[in-house]
């Protein structure tokens, strides 16, 4: 354990020295993190080993990190912030995440009627394609600071975009069992699964934060902060190993209940000074989740993608594009939202791979033909859509102005030194 422990902190540090090396064209810091997972993985130099990922330790190592990452988005969801805005952002999610599903499903029904594989799979690749993978998109967020109504309703949409990715991917799952291999998720299970952690990281977040309240000076507010935050990710696990019929724990979800529930018991002013005392820990959080989302990416995989792969890549974008600019003209919502949120929404990997890991079990059982081309189209997919979504959101944020200027610059001027 020590020596894999020894080879994730030195894998760590490359990643940081490879986000430097990035930022010096002018990308985001992601794109290195991802690609030295992808070259320090399992399928490439090795320094992040099968056997390291597998272990105990090291998922629940990345268990903690994600509830860590998720306190970045639900400090946006304070009831003030959100009815201004919400019903113009739950619209725009329902039109986003259902219009990906429709396109999704729709053009595979299509393309498999046309070679020859089961049509019900398109509906199985409609669920995987709601997934939004919050990490990526929010780290560019973090990192260039980008501020304007794009960011005002990507932050929450995350949120709102993994609760209802939740419920129709387990449905569409439950429907295909049930109908092949008479088996299914039963409802209590998806509601379990999308509300526990929303409830534990709820409850703890209150108590946090009526403790916060009373709380002063930097390090002690991290300090309790911490403690809280161990605590949810610690009952998240407990709930994960113990209680659920299969581990199912959104962890990023856990943690976005517990700073929503913070956002919303603090006076506006201390959630800001608690969140900047948190910033080094996120920064930290944030190398170790990517690296993570990066190592099971096989980039051999790039050889043998085919049509299905690059139909699902521009579907996917077609619904997640289309299904943002339809909603945010419904609402009239500004214009950048309309034109760019769409592209902000493109990063998949992470809740893909884990719908694509369950799918992949679930139809194994009666359709192992069927089982390998989801997992095949979807693992190749992850590679190419992740670089490439990466760099097209740091483009939407800059297309829509929301960069500021200085940020650019202090950028370059980072990695120069570096």
């Amino acid at each position: 354990m020590w020596i894999d422990l020894l080879k994730l902190i030195a894998a760590i540090v490359l990643a940081f020295a490879v986000g430097k090396l990035v930022g010096l064209v002018r990308l985001p810091a992601i794109l290195g993190w991802l690609i030295a997972g992808m070259a320090l993985g399992p399928y490439a130099f090795g320094l992040i080993g099968q056997s390291t990922v597998d272990a105990a330790w090291y998922q629940t190592t990345i268990h903690v990190l994600e509830c860590a990452v998720g306190m970045m988005i639900g400090a946006e969801l304070s009831w003030k912030k959100l009815k201004k805005s919400g019903g113009k952002l739950i619209v725009t999610t329902l039109t986003q995440s259902l219009g990906t599903f429709a396109v999704v499903s729709g053009v595979f029904a299509a393309v498999f009627a046309a070679t020859g594989v089961p049509v019900y799979l398109s509906f199985v690749f409609g669920g995987i394609a709601f997934a939004t993978a919050p990490a990526p998109t929010l780290s560019i967020v973090r990192e260039f600071r980008t501020a304007g109504p794009v960011t005002e309703t990507l932050v929450p949409m995350a949120a709102l975009d993994d609760v209802v990715g939740i419920v129709v991917f387990f449905s569409v799952i439950s429907v295909v069992s049930a109908s092949h291999a008479g088996a299914s998720v039963s409802p209590a299970e998806v509601v379990l699964i999308l509300f526990v952690p929303l409830a534990i990281g709820a409850a703890v977040g209150v108590g946090g934060g009526f403790l916060l309240r009373k709380i002063g000076g930097k390090g002690r507010t991290l300090a309790v902060l911490l403690a809280f935050l161990s605590a949810t990710a610690v009952a998240g696990l407990a709930v994960n190993r113990f209680l659920l019929p299969r581990p199912m724990m959104n962890f990023m979800l856990l943690g976005m209940a517990f700073s929503a529930a913070l956002a919303n018991v603090l006076p506006e002013e201390k959630m800001k000074e608690t969140m900047r005392s948190y910033n080094p820990v996120l920064g930290v959080a944030m190398i170790v989740v990517i690296l993570n989302l990066g190592a099971p990416l096989d980039y051999r995989l790039l050889v043998g993608a085919g049509l299905y792969t690059f139909v699902y890549i521009a579907s996917r974008a077609a619904g997640k594009y289309g299904g943002a600019f339809v909603g945010a003209a419904i609402t009239r919502s500004d214009k950048k939202i309309r034109n760019y949120l769409g592209l902000t929404l493109l990063p998949h990997s992470g809740v893909s791979l884990l719908f694509t890991g369950i799918a992949v079990t679930t139809v194994s059982a009666f359709d192992p033909e069927s089982a390998t081309v989801i997992q095949g189209t979807i693992a190749a997919a992850a590679i190419i859509n992740e670089i490439v979504a990466v760099i097209v959101s740091k483009k939407a944020f800059q297309w829509a102005g929301e960069i500021p200027p200085d940020a650019l610059r202090r950028k370059k001027r980072s990695s120069a030194k570096t």
